[in-house]
């Protein structure tokens, strides 16, 4: 057979006279194929070829008991196939569809190995620091939101702490809370339904001066989260309850500073395009007749809406902002922080006493 053989005349011949049927195995599957007594191994190749869009070059045959491991070029070998009747007969070979995959995976990887060893050079033009700014880390560890707590007996409850976390790590924030030395017991979310009046609705409050920060995350429906820089900027507002209690020069002028300072830190730090945050609601004005708080307060919940407002005490079915409670695990957090910090000087401390010189 010569290389412009048609697989049907083996069909045909086959068809003629008595047979010759192999079975053969490709990726663990079975197929039989029908060829008439003359044919050899070139046959089987190019009908392979044919049918399975395998090409030659890229077949290889398996033949077990004894014969081997036969390869390319197949033309002008006489192996007869009349002879593989009882041989076990195992196809090694991509298709030209998983070649053309395998090559553009390969290229992709060759692009993208080459865009990190670029990535490499260029940094390395730069050395960075080896000193960390240790005074920074103990200051974050203390000047921070020692606890964070979400409503458990709401729904969803894990996306209430993750926007809590959210806050808490904002690179404006804790820049802020640093430089005014800001440390807050409990960080959590309140109720709508609590703090809700046919007058107004309650977006944040501060007790006993950063003890514990409550802040409205859900909408009023409960099927949603509000704007999450609607409630960064009523968390400045409770931060600088931690200063001045009463809405007055003081206070305004407090609350500005920091919303300032927290809006320059997410700018350093790139921020985030809003349409792809999980706590976007472009819906969310924020202000209207809602209030951030009526002041700073002390103890109990703080009930809007009337001509004398009082303090009671909390109305829920339990109490998560026991004050023993919160400043215990308060002080475990804050102490748990420092041990860390203190300890990954250390270590650091060493890991550079170990080093060779460069």
């Amino acid at each position: 057979m010569d290389g412009s053989y048609n697989t049907q005349d083996a069909v045909h011949a086959a068809d003629a006279t008595e047979s010759v049927s192999l079975i053969i195995t490709h990726h663990g599957d079975p197929f039989t194929l029908d060829f008439s007594p003359e044919c050899t191994i070139s046959d089987l190749s190019a009908m392979i070829a044919d049918r399975f869009s395998i090409p030659p070059e890229n077949q290889k045959f398996i033949i077990s008991p004894r014969i081997g491991l036969v390869r390319p070029p197949f033309t002008g070998l006489s192996l007869p196939l009349s002879s593989l009747t009882d041989k076990k007969i195992v196809l090694m070979g991509s298709t030209t569809h998983e070649v053309a995959a395998i090559d553009a995976a390969v290229a992709n990887a060759k692009s993208s190995t080459a865009r990190r060893a670029a990535a490499l050079r260029t940094g390395q033009k730069v050395q960075p620091s080896r000193q960390r700014d240790w005074q920074k880390v103990q200051e974050e560890a203390q000047y921070t939101f020692h606890t964070i707590r979400p409503l458990e007996y709401l729904p969803k409850p894990d996306k209430s702490h993750r926007f809590l976390k959210r806050l808490c790590d904002d690179a404006g924030i804790k820049a802020s809370m640093r430089k005014h030395k800001f440390s807050v017991g409990l960080l959590t979310e309140m109720n709508p339904a609590e703090h809700t009046t046919h007058e107004s609705r309650t977006l944040g409050l501060n007790r006993n001066r950063g003890e514990v920060i409550e802040l409205r995350l859900r909408t009023d429906a409960y099927d949603g989260y509000r704007d999450y820089k609607t409630i960064r900027k009523t968390l400045c507002h409770e931060l600088a309850h931690n200063v001045w209690g009463e809405h007055d020069h003081n206070f305004w002028k407090l609350c500005r500073e920091i919303e300032g300072e927290v809006e320059r830190g997410d700018w350093r730090h790139g921020g985030h395009s809003v349409g792809q945050e999980e706590f976007y609601n472009p819906e969310d004005g924020g202000i209207g007749d809602q209030e951030a708080d009526h002041g700073g307060w002390t103890g109990g919940e703080y009930v809007l809406g009337s001509a004398n407002t009082s303090v009671v005490p909390t109305t829920s079915g339990q109490d998560p902002l026991n004050r023993r409670e919160i400043s215990a695990k308060a002080a475990e957090e804050r102490a748990k922080r420092q041990r860390d910090v203190r300890e990954s000087a250390s270590q650091e401390s060493r890991n550079e006493q170990d080093s060779p010189p460069t």
